[in-house]
């Protein structure tokens, strides 16, 4: 509690293990908050990445967020195991106070805390993440060329996964439980021109069978009138939206109307001055791992940036 640190990063998915390599290497010595039980972010639960520049064979999510890791800790960064409970942000230190009990303190502070995909939480969703069910259609569709295709969602981002993995899918169908979809106008318009999307409306996803080690089908039932039935899919692609994960903020900063950090422009900068935030929890557009890296990257230098002026006030 009595150490003043230059900076704590919490989180350490992409953003944060970039960085901190970047703050690291800046010798800053960054405390990285990696998370108690899942550190890494959503790539650790991801298999195959072929999208990540300088992997020209593809890397195993896991081991691309190992090596990254074994990067920043290279460079100085000290990770801790814990999850963020709450935090003091309003004074020129800041303060961070952990589940386990641990308070650390800083002058700046960088958010990289990343966002989950939400779920159906049907049979079999679960069971078949990363061996059929896919959250990311950019990630995963080349490896369902020919294969018939479900998606779930209704809004625009439904709509732009079918329509990108009509190129792939021997068939689309796009499943939504209402009967008017919340996507743009002209999402939608586009969508039900795309001869390669069926639309079923009213309908909502029962259950996600498979054979032990693939995706088979999808249990649907039809809200309107009960009748179930069954629909051929090799790949089920969940698109009911992201959840940032800035709940533990409690205020502390400006969030849009779905809870994302809002940042000032192209920098990393809060509405907080010395707090930083960097990658998904401040992206609710491309929510990519490259794009998540370089924010990380981005938020690095505003962090020395920031340093440098309050050393430049207090006459250093």
């Amino acid at each position: 509690m009595n150490e003043i640190r230059d900076v704590i990063i919490i989180g350490s998915g992409p953003a944060g293990y970039t960085a901190a390599i970047y703050l690291g290497r800046a010798g800053l010595r960054p405390l990285v908050i990696a998370g108690a039980l899942t550190p890494g972010g959503q790539l650790v639960n991801t298999t195959e990445v072929e999208n990540f520049p300088g992997f020209p064979d593809g890397v195993l999510g896991p081991d691309l967020m190992e090596s990254m890791q074994r990067q920043a800790e290279r460079f100085d960064a000290e990770l801790v195991y814990d999850d963020v409970e709450s935090v003091e942000l309003d004074e020129t230190v800041k303060t961070v106070r952990c589940s386990g009990g641990d308070v650390y303190r800083a002058r700046a502070i960088v958010v990289a805390t990343g966002s989950y995909y939400r779920h159906l939480d049907v049979p079999g969703e679960e069971e078949y993440a990363g061996r059929g069910v896919s959250y990311c259609a950019t990630c995963d569709g080349f490896f369902f060329r020919g294969k018939p295709i479900v998606v779930v969602g209704g809004g625009d981002s439904a709509m732009e996964e079918a329509g990108f993995l009509s190129r792939f899918g021997s068939s689309v169908t796009l499943l939504h439980r209402r009967d008017q979809f919340r996507a743009s106008r002209i999402m939608v318009d586009r969508t039900l021109a795309n001869p390669a999307i069926d639309v079923m409306m009213n309908t909502v996803v029962t259950g996600i069978n498979g054979d032990g080690r693939a995706v088979t089908s999808v249990g649907v039932r039809d809200v309107s009138t009960g009748e179930q039935r069954e629909l051929d899919a090799n790949g089920v692609f969940i698109a009911a939206g992201q959840i940032p994960q800035t709940a533990f903020l409690g205020g502390a900063l400006a969030l849009d109307d779905h809870g994302y950090i809002i940042v000032d422009g192209a920098s990393t900068r809060t509405n907080v001055p010395g707090v930083f935030a960097a990658g998904d929890c401040a992206d609710p557009v491309y929510q990519q791992a490259i794009s998540a890296a370089g924010t990380g990257c981005r938020a690095a230098i505003d962090v020395q940036m920031y340093l440098e002026s309050l050393a430049e006030e207090a006459g250093d």
